[in-house]
């Protein structure tokens, strides 16, 4: 095998059995020549995942990822997950062979809004909004969100349900905010990312995204009222208590 007998080199250095690369970004050589990776078309899915999956080629502690709810006619293709979601969480995610559009949806310096429905076991006071937004410094790390209103408050000024947006988060950022001011997040869906929303789009499903809906993933979204409506939102959430 050309790889045992380290014939195969990937940016300059032996490859190793087992080895992943990425297409048009790897530079791989086949004693001493460049092997050209087949052109990838450029396919985008918006993805309405569900709990359960993870966000991840592959992981030894799950055998369920995000991937598996692709239509076999895209197995052949490698996609790049621009913007992941962890295990207990939903919604929208974005799934693209185009290895620059992942980059520009997750680098920081292009602000992409997501937009999240939280629902909580706990009433969270209006009061406290201003928190969320502030921030708290978990272990030397700020957590904050960029804006949360309540959905549906009650005569106590308070919910269970509220519409949060964040940018550019770090794992399990808002479960661990809501955490650690004391409410237990019982269910975190992404709706919507930029303009775009998850709209039509069943659990386990997805749909090819166009040019269009690609470009509306860097729009800035609408500024929600300080105290929304639930049916601004998924009727399987928006109803739930």
């Amino acid at each position: 095998m050309a790889i045992a007998q380290g014939e195969v080199w990937v940016n300059g250095e032996k490859a190793a059995l087992g080895q992943k690369i990425t297409p048009g970004v790897d530079k791989v050589t086949l004693r001493g020549k460049s092997v050209r990776a087949a052109v990838q078309p450029r396919i985008t899915l918006a993805v309405n995942k569900p709990r359960g999956l993870i966000c991840s080629n592959e992981d030894p502690h799950h055998g369920d990822t995000i991937f598996s709810v692709l239509p076999r006619e895209f197995a052949k293709y490698r996609f790049f997950c621009a913007g992941r979601l962890d295990l207990d969480s939903e919604g929208l995610v974005i799934l693209t062979t185009d290895g620059d559009l992942a980059h520009r949806l997750m680098h920081p310096s292009n602000v992409v809004v997501k937009r999240y429905y939280v629902i909580l076991k706990q009433p969270f006071p209006a009061a406290r909004l201003a928190l969320l937004v502030k921030g708290i410094v978990l272990e030397g790390e700020r957590l904050k969100v960029e804006r949360a209103a309540l959905v549906n408050p009650g005569a106590a000024h308070n919910s269970t349900h509220l519409d949060v947006h964040m940018h550019h988060g770090k794992k399990r950022e808002i479960r661990l905010l809501f955490t650690t001011l004391g409410y237990d997040v019982k269910r975190l869906r992404r709706y919507q990312i930029g303009a775009l929303r998850l709209k039509g789009i069943p659990l386990h499903a997805m749909k090819q995204l166009s040019t269009k809906e690609i470009e509306m993933l860097f729009e800035s979204p609408r500024t929600p009222h300080a105290a929304l409506e639930a049916s601004a939102f998924p009727s399987a959430l928006a109803h739930e208590d």
